[in-house]
């Protein structure tokens, strides 16, 4: 029988002090029930000798300190986990609210993880196709990669988490793929674009979704991206899938961390969030990646929307110090009507080296990325010339650039949102568009794959 405490003796917004407390731990789930009857969930943040500070997921409306019971349950906060949640949607702490069954648990996680021993870790070497050309032919992801999108409010990043994740796939014969969903603190019409968007595509057959809503407490956000994290390493590492884990919107999960951060009365770091934002980011992103032995893979994609455009800013920089790489999308771009507006010349995939070429992807790869990138950085530098001095100052060459550069951002990077393109598509296109360069600026690929991939009698422009 668990006991039962009635000393509540502070409420401050999410937090609830409890006093006169026995054998309570830091983490520790905790049940309230309040003097309607109504019961709600908390987990313990701190504890003082005789006293638990107590985070509340449901939030304090309504609590009246003398009619309150406490009781702390002696575990951490759990997620039931089962091959049946596949094709299901959750709330932010788990349950189902798609109508359909209860989940019968085959085990109970704690949501917060177990470290990964990093000798364990295997290398991420292996190509995961998002059908995406920006993405897949210049800055690739790799099974096992933590790869964050950077966007700005009003951006599309929701039009493109939804075709990456509906697109997403391995090579390979019989590969087990599924796609874990993490939504913090979106709107409700973005929770529906979402769910309308995988139903009608069958996404959702394969994917599991866990939603936290705008409206929903502060407190249920910060559980949102473990509970979605706790899922994809069952379905990774005990029923040997590769999961891509697509988390959204970053910046609101930081926000809830400064909220409650702000009610503990903690001294604030960087423009008011907590000093130890770079830990706690880092304790979700890291849980992504491979182990050695097991065929099981997590590769991370979170999303989140800089605050003013501004890549500076504590959350997109502190992302980019624990993450490998980033996709930025542009609001120049967007106000072109590219779509998806991603800009590639700051966009990088650290690992991008690792999981191309002959064998996983096409041995021609890594040089047409590389000229593919160097071409389109020019023809943008020949376009500013243009603007600057005008056409007639800008020799041959130079219009060349200028005109792949503009091909480039119509027919490679604004494909839509419905276009799934395979690697070899990507990669035709991109030989597709180099013949639209003079042969002598090809400088960056090889002779042997000139000749394979453009012969001469092909190439349509003065050699």
């Amino acid at each position: 029988m668990l006991k039962e405490y009635r000393t509540v003796t502070e409420v401050v917004g999410p937090l609830m002090m409890v006093e006169g407390v026995e054998g309570v731990k830091y983490e520790e789930l905790v049940e309230i029930e309040i003097q309607t009857g109504e019961m709600r969930r908390g987990r313990v943040l701190e504890v003082q000798g005789d006293k638990a500070l107590v985070q509340l997921f449901e939030g304090s409306a309504g609590i009246n300190l003398k009619g309150t019971k406490v009781r702390f349950l002696g575990r951490p906060l759990e997620l039931g986990v089962s091959s049946d949640m596949i094709g299901r949607v959750f709330d932010g702490l788990g349950r189902p609210i798609d109508d359909g069954p209860k989940i019968i648990p085959e085990k109970r996680l704690d949501i917060n993880g177990v470290p990964m021993n990093p000798v364990a870790r295997d290398y991420p070497s292996e190509f995961i196709q998002t059908g995406v050309s920006a993405i897949d032919g210049l800055n690739t992801l790799v099974r096992g990669q933590k790869l964050p999108i950077f966007s700005g409010s009003g951006l599309p990043h929701s039009e493109l988490a939804a075709q990456i994740a509906r697109q997403a796939r391995v090579l390979g014969e019989g590969e087990k793929f599924a796609v874990v969903f993490g939504a913090m603190g979106i709107t409700f019409e973005e929770a529906q674009f979402f769910i309308d968007d995988f139903t009608r595509t069958g996404a959702i057959d394969r994917a599991v979704l866990f939603i936290n809503l705008a409206d929903d407490p502060a407190i249920e956000r910060i559980a949102t991206p473990r509970m979605a994290l706790t899922c994809a390493e069952y379905l990774a590492y005990e029923r040997d899938m590769h999961v891509l884990v697509i988390l959204t919107d970053m910046t609101n999960y930081a926000e809830a961390l400064r909220e409650t951060s702000a009610a503990r009365k903690e001294v604030p770091g960087r423009r008011g969030y907590p000093g130890y934002l770079y830990t706690d980011l880092a304790t979700i992103y890291e849980r992504a990646g491979r182990i050695k032995g097991r065929p099981g893979s997590i590769t991370q994609i979170p999303i989140l929307t800089m605050p003013e455009d501004d890549i500076t800013h504590p959350i997109p920089d502190l992302t980019g110090y624990i993450t490998e790489g980033q996709i930025i999308l542009s609001r120049e771009l967007y106000k072109k009507g590219l779509e998806p507006p991603i800009n590639v010349l700051p966009s990088l995939s650290r690992l991008k080296d690792k999981g191309i070429g002959e064998g996983k992807t096409r041995e021609d790869h890594a040089d047409t990325m590389n000229q593919l990138f160097a071409a389109y950085a020019q023809g943008r530098e020949a376009r500013e010339l243009a603007v600057i001095l005008g056409d007639a100052a800008l020799s041959d060459t130079d219009k060349a650039f200028a005109k792949f550069a503009e091909e480039f951002e119509n027919r490679y990077v604004n494909q839509g949102y419905n276009n799934n393109r395979s690697i070899i598509d990507t990669l035709d296109l991109g030989w597709e568009l180099l013949k639209l360069l003079p042969r002598t600026e090809l400088k960056r690929i090889r002779d042997v794959y000139l000749e394979k991939y453009l012969p001469l009698e092909t190439e349509g422009v003065e050699k």
